[in-house]
């Protein structure tokens, strides 16, 4: 399809017969990757990282050039779709330039964001013209002290504006991602619905994954499913389950009188493990294989191994694909496992 905009602005389904892509031992194809690009972050959400977080030395990430190279090792693996994340992303010094180079990618269906908002006013237009098709925005309360308490020092104001900025940046989709905790903020759903739909945004829902130590509260006792939401929001509103997907796990849901959609993310109540499409790389070249799993491959030793050599690079790739477990353990009445907390993780 010929066209002069830029080549995400049109969403491309072909297929390409000369690319294998990326399967696991269980018959999954992978075609989505999850790319933190740090794991420092502005904010200090308390389901995210402990209060006093060491993070990991700027010399051991890497860099945006070794980033840019993993990333088009994947996509010439059949990957369609690549999420940035963080940490907060929009902090990594020059960090436009990878949005940049991935946009520019003829194979590249989907590149998109996940951020706090709070950068957005000074970088929305640019990532939209690098080719940033769509973009996620956590915003977790509606409340100023409440969302002070939950992202420890954060302002709602600032993240607001980033989010009117999306807005006016024309991303083909915007939503929002709430982690929803018990006695903390379940109690906002419904308000948190309906400023989605006034501004004609997406929302997600999202229970906390246990990754990481944290001592602000206790997992088990603030679970809050996305069954008990669903029900909560029901009482509002009509919605009527889809099978739209946006290449994540979020199942969603449609009102009849708003374009706004409903997500309901998952992890616990509805595992979505046997349908899994995605691998993350951490900001330090780690690939993790499942979100709640240690298996992983270094993939910054391998690239850095292999100057030049971006087949030993994608050799690699599908050799990690023998390391994808079936599925996560998550499981919030035993002992936490997984000591990485969801900023080293990529959110």
């Amino acid at each position: 399809m010929q066209t002069t905009t830029h080549p995400l602005r049109v969403q491309r389904d072909r297929a390409n017969e000369t690319q294998p892509g990326l399967v696991d031992r269980f018959g999954r194809g992978i075609r989505y990757l999850r790319i933190s690009v740090t794991d420092r972050c502005d904010l200090r959400c308390v389901y995210c990282m402990s209060e006093n977080m060491h993070f990991v030395p700027r010399s051991q990430l890497l860099t945006l050039e070794e980033i840019t190279r993993v990333a088009k090792a994947f996509v010439a693996l059949g990957v369609k779709k690549i999420r940035i994340t963080g940490g907060e992303p929009l902090t990594r010094k020059n960090i436009l330039k990878v949005f940049r180079e991935l946009g520019a990618l003829d194979d590249l269906n989907d590149l998109t964001l996940t951020t706090n908002g709070t950068l957005l006013p000074q970088f929305a237009d640019a990532l939209q013209e690098a080719g940033v098709s769509r973009i996620n925005i956590s915003l977790d309360s509606l409340r100023p002290d409440r969302f002070r308490t939950i992202t420890r020092v954060g302002k709602l104001e600032k993240t607001l504006a980033g989010i009117d900025a999306a807005r006016a940046a024309g991303f083909r989709r915007v939503k929002i991602n709430a982690v929803v905790l018990r006695h903390i903020n379940h109690d906002e759903v419904i308000d948190l619905v309906d400023f989605a739909r006034n501004r004609g945004l997406d929302i997600s829902f999202i229970e906390e994954m246990p990754l990481g130590m944290i001592n602000d509260h206790v997992r088990a006792d603030t679970y809050y499913s996305s069954d008990e939401i669903l029900s909560d929001l029901r009482r509002r509103y009509e919605l009527v389950a889809t099978t739209e997907k946006t290449g994540g796990p979020a199942r969603y849901y449609r009102m009849p009188d708003s374009n706004s959609r409903v997500g309901f993310i998952s992890p616990h109540s509805h595992n979505f493990c046997d349908s899994c499409n995605r691998v993350r790389l951490t900001a330090e070249g780690r690939l993790l294989l499942c979100l709640g799993q240690e298996h992983s491959m270094d993939l910054k030793r391998v690239a850095r191994a292999n100057p030049g050599d971006d087949a030993a690079l994608r050799d690699a790739i599908v050799q990690s694909m023998q390391l994808k477990p079936r599925g996560h353990d998550f499981d919030l009445t035993t002992q936490q496992v997984i000591l990485r907390h969801m900023n080293v993780t990529g959110g």
